[in-house]
């Protein structure tokens, strides 16, 4: 895998250019604890009893996005692609060495539909979650977004050290 750069989010900046800032930043996170690693290692479940490993974050984040930006906030049809009801952590277990490339770059497209879908949106914009009440605003969404990515990466934080000793924030 490549080495992967992340962008500090802006200290200056209105509402908006803050909460994508540092939603990005986090990507960017998740993605730069993956650089450097093979296939192997990316699927490694390295803190036994979890199943959590590398390329599983980053599938679950996947499918985290198309959730929250998708299917709640702009009614697209995204169903899940990495788990189903007959396989709830298949995001974590049904990973391969040989499709992390792949699994990479559907998480970048992933994001990219999430970016455009955002942008059609004011932050006090609503929606409801599939099936549920009450309304969510694009704000809380980011915010909600930003602390799934903060405590995935912290999870991120540990299996990376496990694999190769690499720490960093």
């Amino acid at each position: 895998m490549t080495e992967q750069s992340r962008v500090d989010p802006p200290t200056v900046a209105d509402e908006r250019a803050l909460l994508q800032g540092f939603l990005d930043f986090h990507r960017g996170t998740l993605l730069w604890k993956l650089s450097g690693l093979t296939g192997e290692q990316l699927v490694e479940r390295a803190v036994p009893p979890s199943t959590m490993s590398l390329i599983g974050l980053v599938r679950h984040m996947s499918e985290v996005e198309k959730y929250w930006f998708h299917r709640a906030l702009a009614l697209h049809d995204s169903p899940p692609k990495n788990w189903s009801r007959e396989f709830p952590d298949g995001d974590f277990d049904h990973v391969d060495p040989e499709l992390v490339e792949q699994d990479l770059e559907e998480y970048r497209q992933i994001v990219k539909t999430s970016d455009a879908l955002a942008a059609n949106y004011a932050l006090d914009d609503t929606f409801l979650r599939p099936g549920q009440e009450p309304p969510h605003s694009l704000r809380y969404l980011y915010n909600h977004m930003i602390q799934e990515y903060a405590r995935h990466n912290g999870h991120a934080d540990l299996l990376r050290q496990r694999l190769d000793g690499a720490t960093g924030e």
